[in-house]
């Protein structure tokens, strides 16, 4: 036991390490997949000795699937303020005119990005994570702790140990490349998009199950200490304790001697926000030295040392030339504006996803239309309004096509969803989607293989599918117009090391509905090889934790396909490592048993009970249905309390459970469980 204890203690202590290295220091010294072992490791050491895990571990960032209660209310030790806004440089100017009424000899000034995200409240107590709050109506927010564990860059434990209660407000966001990657996501399941990555977050730290806030990716900076036995004396201070403790801070944050000459750089931190890859509508303003900022003290909404100067938005009028539908690897139709390109924030602007046929629809915008466009988060084209007074009768409205503008197969839309899906999965324009998603960089990696490159190998008659890419030869490749010997060498050496890519990487390459990369990695980690998920049943598939009844289905159907079959067998050929299975234990005394936790337990963490009830066979689900034999309620039990008495699910009590525990373990010949844990 002191073996394994001691093991996970340094396996936790180098996580954390590399965790402050990688999110604030941005300076990470391994890779992910070295990253990634030392997660394993750790995750079967503490699945071996699970009286071991503690609140704090690094394994523990989902712990739950359930807020338990729905976002109960949490008082914030100091206000969260707003902050009075600046359009002008005058208006900024007049801002340090009025601290320098105040105060004789104002210190140096402290500017900050304009973090366009959530604010949110955390508080540590002796240096661990204990309570994560939305800033709500600035003294009383939502608790929503499990969510906040699941974003990355908070540290579940300072690096250093503080004494007593530590509060600190920051703000959460998802950075453009996660926004993206999300809102394609929804555009292939026939979702609605997000309109911008503040929406997104928003969504993401009130999801109700923590694991859906992990899929968003969120990130979070922090710049102010709301609570804690010692303040720092400066801002600037403020900043280098905080990233000292583990906790991310903006990194171009920058310190100016007056006034005028934060009004002088106003330029170059507008330029600088284009290159961010966050969103920001401005910057903060901030007298460095606290006592100075103590004695102008705070307005009822906002303080009076502080100041926002927000950028001008962005916008370029421009008309609709005609409106086209694209095509995806998905077979999902597209609405695209091709609009007279127009300049917006120094990038032109020719082609604006229009979503799908309701997004149309709401905004009313059709071919002749003038329109405005805007930069969402200074990156996505996004159609903002309609000049509708501007229109002259000519406009022609759109009309999503009952055909494939490609194949010309049947386009259907299926009920509940915003979508609308070419039928044919031979369509080229699914072809070309599936074959650049396959070599993407979450999937089989292969940098080379861009979209040009692709729709000249098809053109070409040298691939019709993904697995053809790995028949490809140097003479086959250099017989391209424009493909140079060394390119071609250069391809075919990535294209070697991807069979060698983890089963996680093949799996989310093959495309599979809903199939995302947290869904891929759970797949992979439960089945261990492709030919063991090909042969799951759609039961199987279903009892895996985290994997519902959708995606079941979803992987069953297709793997149930002959032309999903043909391509693995393709692969295989290809020498594409399929991994091994995962020799699974033999069924425990609760096999068959599909048990729901909710409220708080007492005795033991609500991990150590599911990995004890896993231990012994039981599956442990996140939401209670008409599959769900057992639900353990302990204290504040909410919602799904509710649902297993509606459906006539047998609840359990704190000590039910502990009684189950003890006579299951009998049954197996281990020993009882106390209930005693380590914190």
């Amino acid at each position: 036991m002191q073996d394994a204890a001691g093991r996970i203690a340094e396996l936790r202590a180098q996580i954390r390490r590399h965790d402050y290295l990688y999110h604030v220091l941005d300076a990470p010294v391994i890779t992910d997949e070295a990253y990634d072992a030392l997660m394993r490791d750790l995750r079967a050491l503490e699945a071996a000795h699970p009286d071991l895990v503690t609140p704090d571990s690094p394994t523990q960032r989902v712990t739950s699937s359930a807020v338990a209660g729905q976002f109960a209310p949490v008082r914030h030790p100091a206000a969260l303020l707003s902050l009075d806004n600046a359009f002008a440089p005058d208006e900024l100017r007049e801002f340090g005119a009025r601290i320098a009424r105040t105060i004789d000899s104002p210190s140096d000034y402290v500017v900050e990005y304009k973090i366009d995200g959530l604010s949110v409240a955390v508080t540590y107590e002796d240096g661990v994570l204990v309570r994560g709050a939305t800033r709500g109506d600035g003294s009383t927010g939502e608790d929503v702790t499990a969510n906040l564990r699941t974003v990355a860059p908070i540290p579940l434990r300072l690096r250093e140990p503080l004494p007593g209660r530590f509060t600190v407000r920051g703000e959460v966001y998802m950075p453009f490349a996660a926004f993206n990657r999300l809102n394609a996501d929804r555009e292939a399941e026939g979702l609605p998009v997000f309109a911008n990555p503040r929406n997104a977050a928003a969504g993401g730290v009130r999801q109700v199950d923590p694991r859906a806030t992990a899929e968003r990716r969120l990130r979070a900076y922090f710049y102010d200490i709301l609570e804690a036995s010692a303040q720092p004396p400066s801002q600037w201070v403020l900043l280098a304790t905080l990233r000292e403790l583990g906790l991310p801070v903006e990194p171009h944050a920058r310190q100016f001697a007056d006034i005028e000459a934060v009004v002088e750089a106003l330029p170059a931190w507008r330029e600088q926000r284009a290159h961010l890859g966050f969103g920001t509508d401005g910057i903060v303003v901030k007298l460095d030295d606290r006592d100075s900022q103590r004695r102008l003290g705070t307005t009822s909404r906002a303080p009076r040392w502080a100041i926002a100067f927000k950028f001008p938005a962005a916008r370029g009028r421009t008309r609709v030339r005609r409106i086209w539908t694209s095509v995806g690897r998905t077979g999902v139709l597209t609405p695209m504006a091709d609009v007279e390109p127009v300049q917006v924030s120094g990038i032109t602007i020719s082609n604006v996803s229009l979503h799908n046929e309701d997004y149309v629809r709401d905004k009313d915008v059709r071919a002749g239309d003038h329109v405005w466009i805007q930069r969402a988060g200074e990156v996505i084209p996004e159609l903002v309004e309609v000049d509708v007074a501007a229109r002259d009768g000519h406009e022609v409205p759109f009309v999503m096509p009952d055909r494939c503008p490609v194949c010309g197969s049947e386009v259907v839309r299926l009920d509940g969803e915003a979508a609308h899906r070419c039928q044919n999965p031979a369509c080229p324009a699914q072809v070309q989607g599936f074959i650049q998603h396959f070599a993407s960089r979450g999937a089989m990696d292969i940098a080379g293989l861009g979209p040009k490159l692709v729709d000249r190998l098809l053109q070409a008659g040298l691939i019709r599918d993904p697995a053809d890419i790995y028949s490809l030869t140097l003479a086959s490749l250099t017989g391209l117009e424009r493909m140079a010997e060394k390119s071609a060498q250069n391809l075919l050496a990535q294209i070697e090391a991807s069979k060698k890519r983890p089963l996680a990487a093949l799996v989310l390459a093959l495309g599979i509905r809903y199939v995302g990369e947290r869904v891929a990695e759970v797949l992979a980690e439960h089945f261990g090889s492709l030919d063991a998920i090909m042969a799951a049943s759609e039961e199987q598939l279903r009892d895996v934790p985290e994997i519902g009844d959708k995606i079941a289905a979803a992987v069953a159907e297709f793997f149930r396909r002959d032309a999903a079959r043909t391509l693995v067998g393709k692969l295989r050929a290809a020498g594409v490592d399929f991994g091994r299975a995962v020799a699974h234990a033999a069924p425990g005394p609760l096999a068959g048993q599909t048990v729901v936790l909710t409220g708080t337990l007492s005795s033991m963490p609500r991990a150590e009970a599911e990995a004890r009830l896993k231990a012994l066979g039981a599956r442990v689900s996140s939401a209670v249905s008409a599959s769900t034999t057992m639900l353990i309620a302990g204290e504040r039990a909410g919602s799904k309390l509710a649902a297993a008495e509606r459906l006539g699910v047998p609840v359990l009590n704190e000590a039910d459970l502990t009684s189950l525990l003890a006579s299951a373990a009998a049954a197996e010949g281990a020993p009882a469980p106390t209930g005693e844990h380590r914190a």
